[in-house]
């Protein structure tokens, strides 16, 4: 198996993006915790195989990954927990905070970077840049798999702003291990 060679922390971009609730949605977005999204820009070789970073993710033992897929044209966002993408190929327009919310983040991705969606913050593909777009979609380990919310009406608000504010924070970063952007906050 090819050990990942990862970008040094002395090294690595990272951006971090708080995100206000859609104000006429019932989207949270980064409002219920201090948990910013995280994006590891070019953190590891954007040739790297989906079999590698099982392994790696396996080895570190903070996330699994359960599919490997683009993301949902349509938003969405979770209220059971939180989500590391990992993007395997291509370039994409995304957005996160919900499309008509005046302070979404609408980031170009692409292949070795690594997306930490805080529980709570929508999310959607605008553009697949290149076709073939995909993400390695990981979870915390243990968590019973993930839900999925769009902020209509008739979805219980307060039920998911409990899940919400209840979920624990990463102890671990999911790629760096011991030190990490994850745990910088």
């Amino acid at each position: 198996m090819t050990k990942l060679s990862l970008t040094s922390l002395s090294s690595l971009r990272v951006s971090r993006q708080q995100i206000p609730a859609h104000p006429s949605l019932h989207i949270p977005n980064t409002s219920l915790s201090n948990h910013p999204l995280l994006i590891y820009h070019s953190c590891f070789p954007s040739n790297t195989s989906s079999s590698t970073l099982s392994s790696h993710l396996s080895t570190v033992g903070v996330v699994e990954p359960q599919w490997t897929y683009s993301m949902y044209p349509t938003t969405h966002f979770h209220s059971n927990t939180h989500e590391v993408l990992l993007v395997l190929h291509g370039r994409a327009l995304l957005c996160f905070g919900g499309e008509d919310n005046p302070g979404r983040f609408e980031p170009e991705v692409k292949a070795g970077d690594a997306i930490v969606v805080p529980a709570g913050v929508g999310h959607r593909l605008l553009e697949d840049r290149d076709g073939g777009f995909k993400m390695m979609g990981c979870y915390p380990v243990g968590a019973e798999g993930w839900d999925m919310c769009y902020g209509k009406e008739g979805e219980d608000k307060s039920g998911i702003e409990k899940k919400i504010k209840s979920l624990p924070w990463f102890k671990r970063d999911m790629l760096y291990g011991d030190s990490g952007p994850v745990l910088d906050l």
